[in-house]
């Protein structure tokens, strides 16, 4: 028996038992065009979740220190560093230190290169350049975790989110290969499976998660998905209007290979830059027709060995 059915983002058999009543599904909208890079909403995450700190891990790629997502870092702030050709300054609709008297979006606050920031190279008519992102757990429509784990840990809840039950995980790890954006991980003192739970704690209060109420800059965005999916498309449409043409939604789609994403991104490249999957998908897609595949192959190799018995008895 699995754990969810395939079907539209809006169908509510998400899961067996899953109510008529719920409420509107919720997640995350990350705009990395306005993300300064201040880590507040890791700082957030660990404090509101108690996630344990792994100490500073000076990892020598700029102001990085985390690295990555993993059981004990459940919101990661990227800092991606390129050179890129040098652009006339825009407003990208976020404060910041415009001209005496500026405000943000009147054109003179929030003013920044596409990609924001930069600083010149050696190469005429080319900045180094950061992109920043605050990645999470994406809380996929389709999520293969919660197909493999075999105890139950992995559950939707009411909001549509994908939470782990730390007492019930058995630390199989089957969770962690299964995850298309590599998010899952399990801690090594204890060996059990962790990662975002959208603040379900929070939610159920009527609160926002811990990430998001901590942002400056809005950066992080949580409501229902349906409204987060046009304000990104508005946002698009701002970015590229003011020349920033590379900007792009990432996971948004329910026509993806994970039926979209409950956390999806604003971008301003392309996703393997942010170290993204291009084109993600459920890794246990195949499952029902492997498994077909195996019973056709049993069956044969068990009629072989009958035929054969019988054949030397005769």
């Amino acid at each position: 028996m699995t754990n969810q059915l395939y079907g539209p983002v809006d169908d509510v058999t998400w899961q067996a038992g899953y109510p008529d009543d719920h409420p509107p599904r919720v997640g995350f909208l990350t705009d990395t065009s306005v993300c300064i890079g201040c880590k507040a909403c890791e700082v957030a995450c660990k404090e509101w979740n108690l996630v344990p700190e792994e100490g500073m891990d000076l990892l020598g790629t700029s102001y990085d220190n985390t690295g990555d997502l993993g059981a004990n870092t459940w919101r990661h702030v990227a800092f991606i560093e390129k050179a890129a050709p040098r652009r006339e300054l825009v407003d990208l609709g976020m404060p910041g230190n415009g001209p005496p008297g500026g405000a943000p979006g009147d054109g003179s606050a929030g003013l920044s290169a596409a990609p924001p920031g930069g600083q010149e190279t050696e190469e005429p008519g080319r900045d180094m350049q950061w992109l920043m992102m605050s990645d999470v757990c994406k809380h996929c429509t389709h999520a293969a975790c919660l197909d493999v784990c075999p105890t139950g840990s992995l559950f939707r809840t009411e909001f549509g989110t994908v939470v782990v039950q730390e007492d019930i995980c058995n630390g199989c790890g089957y969770c962690v290969p299964a995850c298309p954006y590599g998010v899952l991980d399990v801690r090594p003192d204890d060996g059990r499976a962790w990662k975002c739970t959208l603040c379900y704690d929070r939610l159920s209060d009527g609160m926002e998660p811990a990430c998001a109420k901590a942002c400056p800059t809005d950066s992080i965005q949580f409501g229902p998905l349906d409204e987060l999916r046009e304000r990104g498309q508005q946002r698009v449409e701002e970015l590229r209007g003011a020349g920033v043409e590379e900007a792009r939604l990432y996971g948004e789609s329910p026509d993806d290979g994970v039926g979209g994403d409950g956390a999806f991104f604003l971008l301003l490249d392309e996703p393997e830059v942010y170290g993204l999957p291009p084109d993600p998908v459920v890794t246990t897609r195949d499952l029902p027709s492997m498994w077909k595949h195996a019973a056709a192959a049993g069956l044969t190799a068990a009629a072989t060995v009958i035929a054969a018995f019988v054949g030397s008895r005769r």
